[in-house]
Formats: structure tokens, sequence, C-alpha cells
């Protein structure tokens, strides 16, 4: 069993999934104990400045082994798996040398993996696959991008012939609920640049990521017994059914894909007096993501003129594309690409349909774009992991650090 493999399956059986109603930082105690494991383990590799901080980040780094001056780079995963599905009794099966067949991840239920809803299983025929047992997640996302950056960690601390400047490591908390980066402490990552570890299959390198924003809409109405509300009553769902149907009908999530963005309804929740809409946003484009919230507050403006009512407007930015902050020093992207190239591991450059933490990170003034870690069929209980991937994780973060001495 290879390094990565032994620390990814221990990993897994770590309850760390998040919880966004909890309140607490980090959210869930699980995370908390699996961040102390973590410093621990990175103390004994021997990193420096280690340390589990106030609000439950794991920082650490490796010193350089370079007689020269060359710039601090990062890696960066997250702790916490989904709230999606379960994350307990996580019981990991390994399929050795995958023959192209159906899986059988739970005897019992009859539950499989099929090609026919996974086809990209296809590409994995001959290699060793990691699956859940049909009644958890796997925890892949992110715990593989934790077992591949302190493998390539390990790898540099036993081979001082490999240079490499100051590494810097952090593992966050909660970033499945959308708070990894609120309390990233910079002074402590001193990083020029990082990459987060946090993406799916195998050769995604990914520096775009969605402008997103989140509009809550409140529709007021007034109520009155139905068998006498004739030229009394106003239903609220019927105005906020109104606005929706006025809506472009195409811009949503099932019909777009690639760079296209969309308005997603997310939840609607009401009476006749009272009807609430939340509504995402989301575009590549920063013009296209202007308009799309102009769309909102003019069809705001115009239903509370229609219907003589104040319809309420909650309308705040989320997060922006990183695209912005990743080209000025776009050779962090190039760097990436060659160390994949170099270990034989084909790069594919796509967008992030959703935010990364690394969006956020760039934003804060450390550009971060996002690697493969190997996973599919992330947050359920398909989730599976090919071993080859992971390898190729760790030889492509070790390369990257070669690299990045010669910049």
């Amino acid at each position: 069993m290879s390094a990565v493999v032994e620390r990814f399956l221990r990993y897994v059986k770590c309850n760390t999934q998040s919880d966004p109603d909890t309140g607490m930082i980090p959210s869930t105690p699980g995370q908390v104990m699996f961040a102390e494991m973590l410093c621990e383990e990175m103390k004994a590799l021997g990193m420096s400045g280690t340390e589990v901080d106030a609000n439950g980040y794991v920082h650490g780094f490796l010193p350089s082994n370079m007689e020269k001056e060359v710039p601090a780079i990062g890696f960066i995963s997250h702790m916490d798996t989904s709230p999606d599905m379960s994350g307990k009794h996580v019981r990991p099966q390994i399929i050795s040398n995958y023959a192209g067949t159906d899986i059988v991840l739970d005897k019992e239920t009859g539950l499989v993996l099929s090609p026919e809803q996974s086809p990209e299983l296809l590409n994995y025929v001959g290699q060793d696959l990691i699956t859940t047992s049909g009644n958890s997640l796997l925890g892949a996302d992110d715990k593989a991008g934790i077992a591949e950056i302190l493998t390539a960690v390990e790898y540099l601390a036993n081979h001082p012939e490999v240079k490499h400047g100051d590494i810097y490591i952090c593992f966050t908390p909660d970033e499945e609920i959308g708070h990894g980066p609120d309390h990233f402490d910079l002074k402590k990552f001193r990083a020029r640049f990082a990459y987060t570890l946090d993406g799916g299959e195998i050769g995604e390198l990914q520096y775009e990521n969605f402008n997103a924003a989140f509009a809550r809409l409140t529709f007021k109405g007034k109520s009155f017994h139905p068998g006498y509300a004739k030229n009394k009553m106003v239903n609220s769902t019927t105005i906020a059914g109104d606005f929706l149907a006025s809506m472009p009908k195409k811009e949503v999530p099932e019909n777009t894909a690639g760079y296209e963005g969309y308005f997603h309804v997310s939840a609607i929740k009401g009476d006749v007096e009272e009807t609430t809409v939340d509504i995402l946003i989301r575009d590549f484009d920063r013009d296209g993501f202007i308009w799309r919230k102009n769309t909102i507050e003019n069809g705001v403006r115009d239903f509370s003129r229609k219907y003589g009512l104040n319809i309420e407007l909650e309308l705040k930015d989320q997060y922006f594309n990183m695209r912005e902050k990743i080209e000025p020093v776009r050779y962090i992207v190039d760097i990436a690409r060659q160390a994949m190239a170099d270990v034989g591991v084909k790069p594919l450059v796509l967008p992030v349909r959703g935010g990364t933490d690394g969006a956020r990170l760039s934003y804060m003034g450390l550009p971060t774009p996002n690697l493969f870690t190997g996973a599919h069929n992330l947050h359920g209980r398909y989730e599976y992991i090919p071993v080859n991937s992971m390898e190729k994780a760790v030889e492509v973060v070790v390369r990257i650090a070669e690299l990045c001495t010669k910049i």
C-alpha cells in the first residue's frame, strides 16, 4: 500500500462532517480532533511552525533546503466533509485491477457503481479504485487533498536532493459550508502564492470560477377569509410565482454548462401573507454578473409598482471570479501545467462551475489556483477515487516545489 493510500484510508475514518447550524468555529468537534491529529503528524514529518490556531486551522511549513532565497509557496486543503451525506462510519473498499464492470457497493441493498451512470469509470480499467461501502460518502473531498499534500511533504523531507523553497501548508475547516477562508491567517501563511488541492479528476487545473451573489426576496400579502376575499386578498405566493415566471426561462442550472451563467431558485417558503424566495446568481463574466443582479433589482422595482406593495430584497455578493487576480501572475498556472506534463499527466484546464476557497484567498491577496485530487462523484455514496490519480497528485506537488526554485 502506497503512503498516500495509507494516509487517505486513515483520514476518511475520522468524521469531520461540517454543520451550518451550530454557530461554532469550527462547526463540529470532529474537525478539531482531526486538526490535532494532523498537527501531530506534521510535527513528526519535521515541519516547523506547526500548530492548530484558535479557529481550528492547521498551520506548518517545510523549511527551504536552498542556499539562495526563492519564493515561498503554499498548498491548502480542507478538513471537513459535506453535510449532504453522512460522514460517519466510512468503510472504504479497494477495488483491485478494475475490470470495467459494475462495482457492488452494498450487497444487501444491491447498490452498484456502474459505468452506465458514471461512464468515466472506463478511463480507469486496470487501475485500483477506492469506493464507499454505499452507506456514506467517501470523504475524498477533501481528505484526498490532505493525504496528497502530506505525502509530498514527507517525500521532500526524506529526499534532500530535491530542492525546494519554504513550503507553507494550511488545512482549513468548514469549506463545505462556505467558511473556509473566513479566519485564514495570511501573517502565518507567508507564501507568495498557493494551490488548493480540491479538484476532481486527474489533470484538472482551475483558475476561473463563478462570480456569485445571493438574493432573498420577501413578498408581502394580505390575508382574508377566502370566501369573502374578492378585491381584498393579496396572495404573496401568487406574486412570487408571477415574479419567477417573468425571469429568463433558459437561464437556469439544468439548461446551462461551460461558461454559461444562471439564476437558481434554491428555496421557496411561504403562505398568503408572506413568501420568501432565495435565488443564487452565478456568472463567469463580470458584465453578465452585473446584468443578472440588475435583472433581479429591476424586477423587484417593477413588481412592487405593479402590485402596489413593497417587495423586500436582500442582495449580497458572495465571491468573485479569481481569474481577475490570477491573470497578473499567470506564471503560477503555467508552473502547474508544466509540473503535470513533467510527470505524465495531461492538464485539463476547466472553469469551476461553483466556488473555491482559492477564489476568496486570491481576493485576500494570495493568488491560489486549484489542482486535482482525482476524486469523482463527490458528496455522495457513489464517490470514488483511483489510486493512480492520488499518486500522480503527489508527484505534481513535488514537481511544483522543484519548479518554483527557478522563478
